[in-house]
């Protein structure tokens, strides 16, 4: 089969579309002849070698296609339970940015009717990441202001599209003015451009001074100070990520005198998982698709994402 590996870690020209063999699934084990495959920026760092892993590899978390043995269509959840341990698709194990993949029958729901290939891949690991954090972690309900931060991102569309459909207010920032354009179009409740606009005084505005219930926090350096600042006393902050660094200036005083509670969440739990895919195949929340782009084209990819210039998340073809 050809998939796209990286026989070391470094820049997007680590990466190879080759030759690679096909996947020997093991038991309870199943091959999906992919049809699509989405980027996250967890490939970014596994290519960087953060962490290393053993090489060759191949890279991708997310996926859609058809079961070999069965000829179902098919959505293939990334998470993979080790007892407490949630392991992912292209990171302990090759993954699904190839012609096929083999992952356990329990990882494999079929395709949402009314989903092309392209969105089905589009949603499975943001989602669950995003669920795990406004859900699971942070209770997120009806009416509640959640600040997303970022907007062009995978988790933060993910998150913006589970907080609508569950009623909520958001507020999503970004430095793109034509980002901010187009997440008002798709619903934003008040949105601010965080390199020359005031995210403070967006936050009064919009929500009359109360400040914001839950944030969804996954940049770190450049945003931990406001995120701690704009939430409102007894709020909830929720961390998955930092891709601007992981030591921020912490503002410790603002946790204790607003009584605010931080939510540490890692991807998600199959029942996570579920959760979010219900969200989508009954229609109430619909990933966000930046860019469909061959398989061969992996390297411009992951310039695109790097730049941070996607709105949503980029999607391969794959060719079949």
């Amino acid at each position: 089969m050809k998939a796209v590996r990286i026989h070391e870690d470094g820049g997007p020209e680590v990466l190879r579309y080759e030759d690679a063999p096909d996947p020997q699934p093991g038991p309870g084990e199943v091959v999906v002849r992919l049809h699509a495959a989405s980027l996250n920026h967890l490939d970014l760092w596994i290519r960087k070698g953060l962490p290393s892993v053993p090489k060759p590899r191949i890279l991708g978390a997310d996926g859609a296609g058809v079961r070999e043995d069965t000829g179902e269509r098919v959505v293939i959840n990334p998470g993979i339970e080790h007892g407490e341990r949630i392991d992912v698709v292209g990171e302990h194990m090759d993954g699904t940015h190839a012609e096929l993949v083999s992952v356990p029958e329990a990882n494999v729901y079929p395709l949402p009717d009314g989903l092309s290939f392209e969105e089905a891949a589009a949603f499975p690991l943001v989602f669950e990441t995003a669920y795990r954090m406004l859900v699971t972690k942070a209770g997120l309900r009806e009416g509640e202001w959640v600040l997303l931060w970022g907007i062009g991102s995978g988790v933060a569309t993910a998150g913006f599209a589970i907080a609508k459909a569950l009623g909520a207010r958001a507020l999503v920032t970004s430095s793109s003015d034509e980002k901010l354009e187009r997440a008002r179009e798709l619903g934003a409740d008040a949105t601010v451009n965080h390199g020359t606009g005031d995210v403070r005084a967006a936050v009064e505005e919009a929500t009359g001074g109360a400040g914001i219930d839950v944030v969804l926090e996954h940049v770190g350096e450049a945003t931990w100070a406001m995120s701690l600042a704009v939430a409102r006393a007894g709020g909830r902050v929720a961390v998955c990520g930092a891709t601007t660094g992981p030591n921020p200036p912490a503002a410790l005083h603002r946790i204790w005198w607003k009584q605010l509670t931080i939510y540490g969440s890692t991807m998600g739990t199959k029942e996570d998982f579920e959760g979010a895919y219900e969200l989508v195949a009954s229609g109430r929340a619909k990933p966000v698709i930046d860019s469909v782009l061959p398989l061969t084209e992996v390297r411009a990819a992951h310039e695109r994402m790097e730049a941070g210039e996607q709105f949503g998340k980029i999607v391969f073809s794959v060719p079949t």
